[in-house]
């Protein structure tokens, strides 16, 4: 009989698994807020920054973010179901071809910069566009019902 470790894994795995971070994937511009603690203060400390990879899966994942401080390139890797992470939040979904975005680390300016997906952008929202041909919502008539000044 053949033991499928892979999934005696996952089943062991997934009690530990985080919940309620939101999806996002490479080339997503995300704010990362983790719990810092300085002596016996703890206080939420934000990095935000492009994701350039996500990797591994299970309680083992964790996604790689970049950002530019004072014209310097700073990389921090978060552990996925890490309990230091407070909250993630996309602000940009980007759009990119590519799964590891490792080849920003060489570009500089405005060469570095991820164009934005409208379409994925909108889905997040909820906002959907009217069909092609379709008539625009009525707006509703003002009623301009003021008294001229005599």
């Amino acid at each position: 009989m053949k033991i499928n470790r892979g999934a005696i894994l996952r089943s062991i795995e997934q009690p530990h698994l985080k919940t309620g971070l939101p999806d996002f994937q490479a080339g997503d511009t995300v704010r990362v807020d983790t719990k810092v603690t300085e002596g016996t203060r703890t206080r939420v400390q934000a990095f935000e920054g492009v994701v350039i990879a996500i990797n591994n899966s299970g309680t083992r994942k964790s996604f790689t973010v970049r950002k530019i401080s004072f014209g310097e390139g700073v990389e921090r890797v978060f552990p996925y179901n890490s309990p230091n992470i407070d909250k993630v939040a996309v602000l940009e979904r980007g759009k990119v071809r590519r799964a590891k975005l490792y080849y920003l680390r060489e570009l500089r300016g405005k060469a570095a910069r991820i164009k934005v997906d409208r379409g994925r952008m909108m889905r997040d929202s909820g906002v959907t566009k009217p069909a092609k041909g379709a008539p625009a919502a009525e707006q509703p008539a003002s009623n301009n019902t003021q008294e001229p000044n005599t």
